[in-house]
């Protein structure tokens, strides 16, 4: 396994991150702890969470009960000091967490406190802003993306309350580093710039999708990342299991994501379906599984810190982790720059 450092920070970390979002629905706790020890065995020192999981559904019942999960781990652990736990704050518009208010400095210190308690630790290491207030074109909104229609308020006034917060929680021992998710360039830029203006604590990171066939993180954002060691640390990088190959020729199995989601959250469509092929063959042309193929890609970005990966199975979260040793060829690049051309933006 390889490291990296998370942004600017003292923070090491490895370069695959362990999601959990089926942990307390699809997976049990038990199953959830048994595949904690085998990745941390594996190298994995990054393990990504968030208060609202798990979302495979999505239920006011379950919530919190991926943390509470990962706390019933973490707490018998002799080696938390160098296990990075990161985890999120809930935004705007989730009517199952406080009622879905906006998130200000006073939302972060008891939404962080809280996950303390389920996480049974001290310190969170990195803790995100799930996505930001004013609303964002993720989750497959681009197609409708219209930035007259966000509510930005006072967002520096915003931004300052919130890093604020994370100071003192900072200087409480609470929280190591901030970081953002489902995030732009320009929201990104906003936060940098209040760090800068009022010496308050830099962000370290940002989690957005990235995949082989969701890659709108290239261009502007791609720049801010490497300009301004704000790392990328990818969620979905098989595009909720599908790149994997397991759906092609419209397979669904048993207790699979697209048994809850026929459509995968709006990525299993047509365009998407033929790239998907596409890219499952030329694994499978080069000797790979396409599950591999993917986590590879993510790695060889130069803006990357590390793809999330996530399983509902130990063969899975095995085989996910095996892309590590895996090196893609100039022919295998050349092959995913061609289809990329061909379907630049599949979903």
């Amino acid at each position: 396994m390889k490291y990296k450092k998370l942004g600017r920070t003292d923070l090491t970390v490895s370069e695959i991150c362990l999601g959990t979002m089926t942990w307390g629905s699809q997976n049990s706790e038990f199953e959830a702890h048994e595949q904690l020890n085998y990745a941390v065995g594996e190298g994995i020192n990054f393990i990504d969470t968030a208060e609202m999981y798990p979302t495979t559904p999505r239920l006011k019942e379950t919530t919190g009960r991926t943390e509470a999960h990962i706390g019933s781990w973490l707490k018998n652990r002799s080696d938390r000091d160098r296990l990075v736990i990161a985890t999120k704050v809930t935004g705007e518009g989730n009517k199952d967490v406080r009622n879905g208010r906006r998130v200000d400095g006073a939302t972060i210190r008891e939404a962080l406190e809280a996950s303390l308690e389920r996480l049974q630790t001290d310190h969170v290491d990195l803790y995100q802003l799930h996505w930001p207030n004013r609303g964002s074109y993720h989750f497959r909104k681009y197609w409708r993306f219209d930035p007259t229609t966000l509510e930005t308020g006072d967002i520096d006034q915003e931004i300052t309350d919130m890093l604020g917060e994370v100071q003192r929680l900072q200087d409480e021992g609470k929280l190591r580093c901030f970081g953002l998710s489902n995030e732009s360039a320009w929201g990104t830029m906003k936060f940098l710039e209040a760090s800068h203006r009022h010496g308050l604590p830099r962000i370290a990171s940002i989690q957005n999708e990235y995949s082989l066939i969701c890659r709108i993180f290239d261009l502007d954002l791609a720049e801010v990342s490497v300009m301004e060691d704000v790392g990328l640390v990818a969620f979905s990088p098989l595009a909720a299991g599908s790149l994997s190959g397991k759906y092609i020729d419209g397979t669904v199995p048993e207790g699979s994501r697209r048994t809850l989601q026929p459509n995968l959250n709006g990525r299993l469509v047509g365009q998407a379906e033929l790239a998907i092929a596409a890219y499952a063959a030329l694994a499978r042309k080069h000797g790979m599984q396409p599950a591999q193929l993917a986590i590879a890609f993510c790695l060889t970005r130069p803006f990357m810190t590390a793809p999330i990966i996530g399983a509902t199975s130990m063969e899975q979260l095995r085989m996910n982790i095996s892309a590590k040793d895996i090196v893609l060829t100039e022919d295998i690049m050349a092959g995913i720059a061609e289809i990329h051309r061909q379907f630049p933006m599949p979903m």
